[in-house]
């Protein structure tokens, strides 16, 4: 599956901000406050976006909990029912741009549109991508019985099971090879 340079952005988008959904009550929220978007902001290099306020903070984080059900979707016409609501309520307005030294290529939110409509726009057409290519089940959640955190699969073989090999992953293999240790002690 090719992917370009702005749907892998957006994908990393995305997964990153459905992974500040608190995973309960207890939990903090991975967007506490309005400098908090401001840094995600920065830090995904999002363009086009002005002043934020509590407004666009409150917004984003309607969306964020949409974005969730897409990875948690049982099967791509569910996924595709979810991804086009949250498409159609953003505006899309797809354009051809080439800004801050990128070649050319699409943005799929209006000029001048809130930050969440901006993030609904393009992040919703990457998972669209995925959804028209027939690869949804790549949407995933990590299995580590303690982690739900959301991953895109992008292995070749679609055997990526752990948001993260090196925690998650590398946590149940040593939990299992102890297990199978213990047993054979035992």
């Amino acid at each position: 599956m090719l992917i370009t340079h702005d749907t892998r952005c957006a994908l990393d988008t995305v997964v990153d901000l459905v992974n500040t959904v608190p995973e309960d009550e207890s939990a903090p929220d991975g967007l506490p406050d309005v400098a908090a978007l401001q840094e995600f902001v920065g830090t995904h290099e999002i363009s086009d976006v002005g002043l934020l306020t509590d407004l666009d903070l409150s917004a984003v984080r309607g969306i964020r909990g949409r974005f969730a059900a897409v990875f948690a979707a049982p099967d791509a016409r569910t996924a595709a029912g979810l991804i086009n609501d949250l498409v159609a309520a953003a505006g899309t307005t797809p354009r051809l741009t080439d800004h801050d030294g990128y070649d050319w290529h699409i943005h799929y939110f209006a000029p001048g549109a809130s930050v969440a409509d901006h993030l609904t726009a393009d992040c919703g057409m990457a998972l669209a991508f995925f959804v028209v290519a027939g690869e949804q089940e790549r949407l995933r959640r990590c299995e580590a019985p303690d982690c739900r955190r959301a991953f895109v699969d992008l292995s070749r073989n679609r055997s990526r099971r752990y948001c993260d090999s090196r925690t998650c992953g590398n946590r149940l293999h040593v939990a299992a090879y102890r297990a199978r240790r213990k047993e054979a002690a035992g």
